[in-house]
């Protein structure tokens, strides 16, 4: 029996995370694995953090993780791998947009000799701004970082205890956690799964949000902005 950690960085998700938190539960007692689910406060600015405490209360199983500002998702998955023990770490998100009852058809995957598996969605729920700039980013992840022409990169998804070890690694700022996987293996893999409407609330993330947490990556994991814009110096120094 294998234990499977669940990382969800939550972000004024009081209305949702209980419901998430419920949907895991259930899932995995079907199969009786062994669990534990880490549930990271990002500063909210709601009652997310007393609803936290709440669950912990109610399950032995669950921890929880409170910071004091904040530093955003990817900082959040990093301190919740920090904490999980478990042989196969699951990142989702807090909304129920990612369907927890389904993870059994990335960990199914994942077993097959694969390191990481991540989810794809044929219709993404999500506004037309954010689908563009996920499109942007899988492009640029190609680009810049090498991944696979035709794997999805997206929030939901599950890895070997030794991927994540090796992401704990990196001590630096701006951590991009794409680009740490990318940098970790090759074997990668993906798995269809439906992408549910948004019950509650908004993304915390905005267009121009992503796109700095982006630049950030890219330019902490790739030398290839570096040489662009070398060459630009080059160039206008020669034209000049």
């Amino acid at each position: 029996m294998k234990k499977i950690s669940f990382v969800i960085p939550c972000y004024n998700s009081s209305k949702t995370i209980e419901s998430v938190v419920n949907e895991i539960v259930t899932t995995v007692n079907k199969r009786d694995d062994e669990y534990e689910i880490i549930l990271v406060n990002d500063c909210s600015t709601d009652d997310v953090w007393n609803v936290i405490k709440k669950l912990r209360k109610d399950n032995r199983r669950i921890k929880g993780i409170c910071f004091a500002k904040n530093f955003g998702q990817h900082s959040a998955l990093m301190a919740g791998y920090n904490k999980a023990s478990g042989d196969i770490v699951v990142s989702l998100d807090d909304d129920g947009q990612t369907p927890a009852d389904e993870v059994y058809s990335l960990i199914d995957k994942l077993n097959e000799g694969y390191d990481v598996v991540y989810a794809s969605y044929d219709h993404k729920q999500h506004s037309s701004a954010r689908n563009l700039g996920t499109k942007l980013n899988n492009m640029m992840c190609e680009k810049l970082l090498g991944k696979p022409k035709g794997l999805t990169i997206t929030s939901y998804f599950v890895a070997k205890r030794f991927v994540i070890d090796e992401i704990k690694k990196y001590s630096n700022s701006y951590a991009y956690v794409p680009g740490l996987v990318l940098r970790t293996t090759n074997s990668i893999a993906s798995v269809p799964v439906n992408h549910r409407a948004r019950e509650e609330g908004k993304s915390g993330y905005s267009f121009a949000k992503l796109i700095a947490l982006w630049m950030n990556g890219f330019t902490a994991f790739s030398v290839k902005p570096l040489r662009i814009s070398t060459f630009i110096g080059m160039m206008t120094a020669v034209i000049g």
